[in-house]
C-alpha cells in the first residue's frame, strides 16, 4: 500500500471513530434528558396531587366537625349541606362545570338511558338521571338522561 492510501485509510478510520464517539455521547445525553424529564414530570404530578389534597383538607375538617354534632339532627343536616356547598365550590375553583341538560340531546355531552313517548319534539331531554361534568372543553362524565322517543312521521324521526 502506498503512503497516500495509508494516510487516507488512517484519516477515514479516525473520522469513523470520531463519529462513533459523537453518536455515543449524543445517545448518552438523550438518555440523561429522558431521565430528567421523567423526574420532572413525577415532581409536577406530586406537587399537583399535594395541591389538590391541600384544597380538600378544609372539607375533611368540616366533615369531622359535623360528625361531632351528629346528635342534633337539624344542625347535622345543615352542616352536611354546607360541606356539599364547600366541596362543590372547591371543584368549581379547580375548573369543574356541570353539563346543562336543557333542550335537545347532545351525543357529545349526554348519554341516553331511557326514552319515552311525549307530545314534545323527538330528542328533547325530559329528565336528567345523573349529572355530567366537564373540565374546560373535556367531558369528564356524560349526563345520563331520559329523552323523547323519535316517532316515525315526525320531523325528527324521518
Amino acid at each position: 500500500m502506498t503512503d497516500l492510501k495509508k494516510k487516507v485509510k488512517k484519516s477515514k478510520d479516525s473520522e469513523i471513530e470520531e463519529l462513533k464517539d459523537t453518536i455515543q455521547r449524543l445517545q448518552a445525553d438523550f438518555e440523561n434528558y429522558k431521565k430528567q424529564v421523567e423526574k420532572q414530570n413525577l415532581e409536577v404530578f406530586k406537587r399537583a396531587k399535594a395541591d389538590l389534597i391541600n384544597k380538600l383538607l378544609p372539607i375533611l375538617d368540616s366533615f369531622e366537625l359535623a360528625f361531632k354534632n351528629d346528635n342534633k339532627l337539624e344542625e347535622f343536616k345543615k352542616g352536611i349541606e354546607l360541606i356539599y356547598s364547600q366541596f362543590f365550590q372547591t371543584l368549581e375553583d379547580l375548573g369543574l362545570r356541570p353539563i346543562t341538560c336543557e333542550g335537545k340531546f347532545d351525543p357529545y355531552k349526554h348519554e341516553v338511558l331511557l326514552s319515552q313517548d311525549s307530545d314534545k319534539e323527538g330528542g328533547t331531554i325530559l329528565e336528567e338521571l345523573q349529572k355530567g361534568y366537564m373540565i374546560e372543553d373535556c367531558v369528564l362524565r356524560h349526563s345520563k338522561v331520559k329523552v323523547v322517543k323519535k316517532i316515525k312521521g315526525d320531523k325528527c324521526g324521518k
